[in-house]
């Protein structure tokens, strides 16, 4: 394998036997899935993986599996060439951007990683069938690049948590990082769907980011004056324009996604979801109560 330092540009490889020949002498080997439209967000991840690996591997795949049929998978952004050019600035060895067609042979698999309870929270209530859509790819890519560790942004703080619970029910041999959330300046969490935002909308999305510092500022009061400051937030951006349109707004256990009892102490996440426009958006604060 040729380290980074000796080329400027990552090898790109589209098929699993490509990935197989970019990796035969990988050493330790970090993954960093992704779906493209690379932010800085994404390139945290990748700083976060070449701190631990001799070798990192970013797989660029907008994986049909996930997104139902009102969702946005044909309008969700694509730019390999602009990526590809992303991850050299980060050091990545290898892109593996394989076409739909090399990551599902026979169409729709008739075998899939089933989310199972956790799945069917929050995102997954919201999302029929997005967590398994997720699982099944990320197990895919976790047979074909076989890293130590693989990297994930804790923004969505429920698929991290579905994917550390696949690894360790199905005694995957990967270690799991999660990389803490990258805002913009604004406070608007880093995501590939910002760029659909028009100003005034990204204006009224910044109610989110809001709405959990107001959250953070309440977690020494207990579980109900947290939900309390966040809704409080949001209801008032429902009278923005355009207006926040809130999806959910829940108080958690960080392991299970069940939702956290009012007499609950110690850690728990506040996820939320709202629609801006035409622009769903998912954000989350870590609290310890």
């Amino acid at each position: 394998m040729t380290s980074s330092a000796d080329r400027s540009a990552p090898l790109v490889a589209r098929t699993p036997g490509e990935l197989r020949r970019a990796l035969a002498d990988a050493g330790t080997t970090a993954l960093v899935p992704t779906m493209g439209a690379l932010h800085e967000g994404h390139l945290s991840l990748m700083r976060i993986a070449r701190e631990r690996a001799r070798t990192v591997v970013v797989s660029i795949f907008v994986n049909p599996l996930q997104f139902g049929p009102d969702e946005d998978f044909d309008r969700y952004p694509r730019d390999l060439e602009g990526d590809t050019a992303l991850c050299a600035r980060e050091g990545v060895d290898v892109v593996f951007a394989p076409a739909t067609g090399t990551m599902y042979p026979a169409g729709r698999p008739a075998v899939t990683v089933e989310a199972g309870e956790m799945g069917a929270r929050l995102e997954g209530a919201s999302r029929p069938g997005h967590f398994t859509g997720v699982l099944t790819v990320v197990a895919k890519l976790f047979h074909l690049v076989r890293p130590d560790l693989a990297v994930f942004g804790e923004k969505d703080a429920q698929q991290i948590a579905l994917v550390r619970r696949m690894v360790a029910d199905l005694d995957l041999p990967v270690e799991i990082v999660g990389a803490p959330i990258l805002r913009d300046p604004d406070g608007l969490a880093s995501s590939s769907r910002n760029v659909y935002l028009s100003a005034d909308e990204r204006a009224s999305a910044l109610a989110l980011s809001r709405s959990l510092e107001a959250a953070r500022g309440a977690a020494g009061a207990g579980a109900a004056a947290v939900r309390a400051a966040a809704a409080a937030v949001l209801a008032e951006a429902t009278a923005a324009r355009p207006p926040v349109r809130l999806d959910y707004l829940a108080l958690v256990d960080p392991a299970t996604f069940t939702e956290a009892a009012d007499g609950h102490r110690g850690d728990a996440v506040l996820a939320l979801a709202a629609r801006v426009g035409s622009t769903r958006l998912i954000d989350n604060a870590s609290l310890t109560l």
